[in-house]
């Protein structure tokens, strides 16, 4: 019997209106759309038994799959060639200065030399995300190769994290809104931390004495807030799914407007 995979999440008890939450799956999918750098894991030619990591720029391809871009002399093609079996590590930049806080996921499964009709995309698509390449990309010694995934472990913070199926991470595409987010967070923490407060209020009835938005998606945000007790992180969700940061402004602008009459009432 195959077992039933279960995934862990961060819950508040009886948190008043739950918002829905993106699949690990399209995180997954986002986070690795968004960096362009990971860690490769191979076998050991030489220390056999043993991993041996390497960091590894990367691209993807139009079903996800990694693209990398090697020297024949380098030790991991070395390896990938006698055990093409590997795994990708990619983190988000807040790892820095929160390692067991930030997103993170490994990506296992097994690299293979890109075949001569699928040569062109990847090039072009490798060129896109890593424009210096182009002054080593035609070296003999270089080839690209992708990785064919089989399974995926995904860590969205604490308690957050599962297995994903790679039938579930080929179908899922980035989020929408991935590209303007960190723009989204920057304006509204430094412009908006009132309505931020008026919001949790009113979605949530907790009264916060500072909020802060950590996250946001198509679907809606996370904030942090500092209450008498402790700080604690809620989400709350969008009224309809947002799909570009002229929604998401509208969207916010309208809850926070409800809010605000709320309390007025």
């Amino acid at each position: 019997m195959t077992e039933k995979r279960q995934h862990a999440y961060t819950t508040e008890a009886e948190e008043p209106n739950p918002a829905p939450e993106t699949s690990h799956a399209e995180r997954a999918r986002t986070m690795l759309a968004l960096n362009q750098v990971g860690v490769l894991s191979t076998h050991s030619s030489k220390c056999e038994g043993f991993p041996f990591g390497s960091t590894m720029p990367y691209a993807l391809d139009a079903a996800g799959r990694p693209l990398f871009l090697i020297s024949a002399m380098a030790m991991h093609t070395k390896n990938l060639r006698a055990d093409p079996r590997t795994s990708l590590f990619v983190t988000t930049p807040e790892a820095q200065r929160d390692p067991l806080g930030a997103g993170r996921l490994t990506l296992i499964g097994t690299a293979e030399p890109v075949p001569d009709d699928d040569l062109a995309a990847a090039r072009a698509a490798y060129l896109g995300r890593h424009e210096n390449a182009k002054y080593y990309v035609d070296f003999a010694d270089f080839s690209f190769w992708r990785l064919c995934p089989v399974d995926l472990y995904f860590v969205g913070g604490f308690g957050v994290m599962g297995w994903v199926e790679s039938s579930d991470f080929e179908q899922a595409v980035p989020d929408p809104l991935a590209e303007a987010a960190a723009s989204i967070l920057e304006h509204m923490n430094q412009d908006h931390e009132p309505a931020m407060i008026a919001l949790a209020r009113h979605e949530k009835g907790i009264l916060a004495s500072a909020a802060k938005m950590t996250a946001v998606d198509r679907l809606g945000f996370h904030l942090r807030l500092e209450t008498p007790e402790r700080v604690r992180s809620v989400r709350i969700g969008f009224p309809t799914e947002v799909r570009n940061s002229d929604a998401c402004r509208q969207a916010l602008v309208n809850m926070v407007k409800q809010a605000r009459a709320g309390q007025t009432e």
